[in-house]
């Protein structure tokens, strides 16, 4: 009895010691460092003057590493050759700056690191270090302060560079194409304010810049811009509002390709609204042409007839103050052939029209051979309208709620440019009842004439839009449920389109102004909405 007493005392006391052995955790490494590095000491010491050196060391308390110095690390003024930062992808206790460049006499110069220094263990960034000296007896202290919006979106792009340039003896406006500028910050990821720091007095031209190549000049495919008025006078307590926007590219022409039989692409550059194209080879008496352009892309199609028997020729392109004169080699190639396709949603709403496109232009549309009927196999009268440049019909016809139309078209509607007919094509639209549509109403406060309103969805693509040269009221009927911004653009040259601004020709974008809210287009309910609109000032200091 005993024994089995003492077995089963040894047994319990084995099983606790393995529980408590499973239960023991690793020792806890205390609680997550949140502090940032602390920098000891810098060689030679931030803020020195008479600066002749080529190498710094910023010192820190901890091992730190560079993160994302790229896009953080703004030097100002810009140095070229950039100077050598290390570490890079390596841990160290100090960063060493090596200077490649020949500093200028009696200037200010600043390294921003942004949140680039970070340590070693949990990352945690030395917020915004300014490293400064100067190459003369005092460091220059003044600064130019404002903000960055977008002529367009809601909100404007991440690391903006905004930039000074000197106006001197020298000084051209196409500066910003050459040269680097004298002074330079940037917004980096967080902010849409800005403050180019350290620069001494003087006239200078504002600029700012969302850089694609991060090479502080403006390359106009690839760049927004935007640039104060007038120049600018340090030291000032102005605060100034610059407007970022694409530029529409200046007019040029690609290399033609022969992508079909008799139909050559010309890709341009630019606005092709008065582009002509013109064959320089002798051509036969029905010689034929067409222009078509391309809906996703810029480019334009030449179509001809009948084909040729040449191996290459020559096309003078014109567009405005525009010419010039490209070689194209022909290729045996098949022709396309005739696609008809419906160009828009099964269920438009009341006021959407109903719309066809094709792939090779049409020339003819035979009205008798087709038909729209209702559920109750009634005819439903309509009208066409056709855009040759887009190679789009337009059929008109009056649309009833709760309604399903049948659209048949007999062969031979359509007549192509060479010839082709189309089979039998036979679509559908469906109507929704009025109760399953919103509507909504805007009321503008201190219009200003001709305007577009517009309601977008949240990536700026227009949904809606109305057009106007008087004071009136906008209803969007018939809208499809859901959320939208509201914007106004002031279309000063009544062309019924927005327009970006030209550096060149000191030209602002035309005014857009958002509402603050998101409005709520509910089914089966009416919205009305007032929106007072900023007065224009004349003074771009407070645009």
């Amino acid at each position: 009895m005993r024994q089995t007493f003492f077995k089963t005392f040894v047994f319990i006391l084995m099983v606790v010691a393995i529980i408590s052995c499973a239960n023991r955790g690793r020792p806890s490494g205390g609680e997550k460092d949140i502090l940032p590095p602390t920098i000891t000491r810098s060689v030679p010491e931030n803020f020195s003057t008479n600066f002749n050196e080529n190498e710094i060391r910023i010192y820190f308390n901890e091992y730190v590493k560079i993160k994302n110095i790229q896009k953080q690390l703004i030097i100002s003024p810009p140095m070229d050759p950039e100077p050598d930062i290390t570490p890079l992808g390596s841990a160290s206790k100090y960063i060493k700056i090596i200077i490649n460049d020949t500093l200028e006499a009696n200037t200010t110069y600043a390294f921003n690191f942004g949140q680039s220094i970070v340590d070693n263990n949990e990352e945690n960034p030395y917020p915004y270090y300014k490293y400064v000296f100067s190459t003369g007896d005092y460091i220059d202290s003044l600064s130019v302060k404002g903000s960055i919006s977008d002529a367009q979106l809601r909100t404007p792009d991440k690391f903006v560079s905004v930039m000074l340039y000197e106006v001197d003896s020298t000084f051209k406006d196409s500066v910003i194409y050459k040269k680097k500028p004298k002074y330079i910050t940037n917004t980096l990821d967080s902010v849409t304010t800005f403050s180019i720091d350290n620069i001494k007095a003087g006239k200078y031209l504002l600029v700012a810049l969302k850089d694609e190549n991060r090479n502080f000049t403006f390359e106009q495919k690839t760049d927004k811009i935007g640039f104060y008025d007038r120049h600018i006078t340090v030291p000032s307590d102005s605060s100034y509002t610059i407007k970022l926007f694409k530029e529409e590219s200046d007019f040029r022409v690609e290399r033609p390709k022969q992508i079909a039989g008799q139909k050559i692409a010309f890709g341009y550059y630019g606005n092709a609204n008065d582009m002509k194209i013109e064959m320089l080879e002798t051509r036969p008496d029905d010689f034929e042409v067409r222009l078509t352009k391309d809906k996703k892309t810029d480019t334009l199609y030449y179509w001809y007839k009948p084909k040729l028997e040449l191996d290459s020729t020559q096309f003078i392109v014109r567009n405005r103050t525009y010419i010039d004169t490209l070689k194209h080699r022909f290729r045996d190639l098949p022709n396309d052939s005739l696609v008809i396709s419906q160009s828009q949603s099964k269920n438009p709403s009341f006021e959407d029209d109903f719309l066809l496109e094709a792939n090779i232009p049409l020339v003819k549309v035979d009205e008798n051979q087709i038909k729209i009927i209702d559920k109750d196999s009634m005819n439903v009268p309509f009208t066409t309208v056709y855009d040759s440049l887009i190679n789009r019909f337009t059929f008109k016809f009056t649309k009833k709620e709760s309604e399903n139309y049948k659209i048949r078209m007999l062969p031979e509607a359509f007549t192509d440019f060479f010839g082709n007919v189309n089979d039998t094509l036979n679509y559908s639209v469906r109507t929704k009842a009025y109760d399953q549509y919103g509507n909504i109403r805007v009321k503008l406060v201190n219009a200003e004439y001709p305007l577009i309103v517009q309601l977008t969805d949240d990536k700026g693509v227009v949904k809606y839009e109305k057009f106007a040269t008087e004071d009136r009221l906008f209803d969007f009927r018939y809208i499809n449920p859901g959320t939208y911004y509201l914007r106004v653009i002031f279309d000063a040259n009544g062309n019924q389109k927005w327009d970006s601004g030209d550096y060149l020709q000191k030209r602002q974008p035309e005014r857009i102004s958002y509402y603050p809210e998101l409005l709520d287009a509910r089914a089966g309910w009416d919205l009305v909405q007032e929106f007072i609109l900023e007065k224009t000032n004349l003074d771009p200091l407070k645009n």
